[in-house]
């Protein structure tokens, strides 16, 4: 009796719907002190009278930077994303990411070949021990269609393929990271560079105000109101004055010079005129933290990496089952042209075979191990960007926190330096003081003022890496969701 190889491949195709291995579950995230409860704080302990965002007051979805309202800062951000370098390094490693998909999904899929062969042979009349008293030639030409395909039973390809999504999603995730971090660090080299403007503003009218400073003294020695050593400390201060103006111009080259290169032009070719750091902090709700989950392109490229290391563990139990291949072969053989694709001449095979690895040393196992450490360390660099993450929100709450009140503190102290100054200076005209008071209210005053112009540097850089620490506008809806193809779907998904 004659058998069939339909029933037995049907067989091996329904077994293809299995899948051994661990289906992957998202671990909870480290958002009280235990990873056993679930339970997530009501609010940031930094926050203070900070809330929660509202779908009116939320940062604006991708150009946050348009909370701070300078137009020069928008149009340098917008440039990123055309010229930076390290954000097409990004890009083409998300590329690389999504086509690797398509290659591993191709294994899901039977290879085809063809080959035609053509040839002749004829045998030699004085060939040794057979007698051939009418020697031939003869002529073979061949064109076969081989097809072979892995029959996916235990689904090792599935979760190859599925591991290699995840990948690239997670770098999906780093390129968002990548452009968070470019977006951020241009807007503090931006006010890096305004508060070096305003440093450099407040010493020029220093120096301008020292200038009368020496010359109210020079005329005082010249009437014999005052002595030598009031001018020689007037000139000391002038000069002083003079080179932190000076050396001022060192800083705003090196933040000039950043930001082009962040927005990916020769720093040759790149200048921003001068403009006195004259913005006020913005109001940055915070959120939740169980919304930082979402809002943080690094927490969900970690996510996806736990994901993709949950694949790796089905992958290596996979190698402990035996493989089903399927083949077949079919084609034309014929000794002339005339002959060739008749139908005689067609040639056909078809075969099922499996094998199973008996004895591999032990090479399974450590695969297995490597797996499920793989993983572990997966979860333990998630929860630790989680932790990471909430770390940053609460720093830089706390530092807007303090520094609002350390900048109050600060306009006191300028409004008594400048009180004290002008005491001492009026003192010094009446002859009831030396100048060296009036000297050491004048130092007060810069030193105060300097503070001042640093406190509102360091306040917006703080909302900056606020910003950068909630994620931006970013949301990890984000996400693309990748076809099997390498090809990204119109809609995102979240990760999970």
């Amino acid at each position: 009796m004659r058998t069939h190889p339909a029933p037995a491949l049907a067989a091996a195709l329904a077994l293809a719907a299995c899948n051994v291995g661990p289906d992957y579950k998202r671990p909870d995230a480290p958002t009280t002190a235990t990873f056993k409860e679930d339970v997530t704080p009501a609010a940031y302990r930094a926050a203070g009278q900070w809330h929660r965002a509202q779908p009116n007051d939320g940062l604006p979805r991708g150009a946050w930077w348009r909370i701070f309202g300078d137009p020069r800062l928008d149009a340098l951000e917008t440039q990123v994303d055309r010229g930076n370098q390290d954000l097409r390094l990004a890009e083409a490693r998300f590329r690389q990411a999504r086509a690797a998909i398509g290659f591993q999904r191709a294994a899901e899929f039977p290879t085809l070949s063809v080959g035609g062969t053509g040839g002749a042979l004829k045998d030699s009349a004085h060939q040794p021990y057979f007698l051939i008293p009418n020697p031939t030639a003869q002529g073979a030409l061949t064109l076969p269609v081989d097809l072979s395909y892995e029959i996916d039973v235990w689904g090792q390809i599935r979760r190859t393929v599925a591991a290699t999504r995840e990948e690239a999603q997670a770098t999906a995730g780093d390129l968002a990271t990548v452009r968070l971090s470019l977006h951020a660090e241009l807007a503090i080299d931006y006010i890096e560079l305004r508060a070096a403007d305003a440093q450099e503003k407040l010493l020029a009218d220093t120096v301008t105000a020292y200038e009368k400073a020496l010359s109210l003294t020079q005329s005082r020695l010249q009437g014999g109101a005052a002595p030598l050593s009031d001018v020689a400390q007037a000139q000391t201060q002038l000069d002083t004055a003079r080179v932190q103006e000076t050396d001022i111009g060192v800083q705003r080259a090196q933040y000039e010079h950043a930001i082009a290169i962040l927005i990916g032009e020769p720093p040759a070719a790149f200048s921003l005129p001068p403009l006195p750091l004259d913005l006020e902090p913005p109001k940055v709700p915070p959120g939740l933290p169980s919304e930082l989950l979402q809002r943080r392109p690094d927490i969900a490229a970690a996510e996806r990496r736990m994901a993709e290391a949950n694949e790796q563990i089905g992958i290596a139990e996979a190698a402990y089952y035996p493989s089903l291949n399927l083949s077949a072969l079919a084609g034309f053989e014929g000794t002339t042209l005339a002959t060739w694709f008749g139908l005689p001449s067609l040639f056909w095979a078809v075969g099922l075979s499996a094998s199973e690895l008996v004895y591999d040393g032990g090479r399974r196992k450590a695969q297995s191990e490597n797996a499920l450490a793989g993983y572990d360390a997966a979860v333990d660099a998630y929860r630790q960007t989680v932790l990471t993450a909430f770390q940053q929100v609460e720093d830089n709450l706390a530092a807007l926190r303090i520094l609002r009140d350390e900048a109050a503190q600060e306009k006191s102290a300028i409004d008594a330096a400048a009180s004290s100054l002008r005491i001492f200076n009026n003192r010094y005209l009446g002859g009831q003081d030396a100048y060296i008071n009036v000297v050491t209210a004048q130092e007060f005053l810069l030193s105060n003022q300097r503070n001042d112009v640093d406190l509102r540097r360091r306040r917006m850089e703080a909302d900056i890496l606020l910003v950068k620490a909630l994620g931006g506008g970013w949301n990890a809806d984000e996400i693309p969701a990748l076809k099997g193809s390498g090809e990204a779907d119109a809609t995102a998904g979240a990760p999970g």
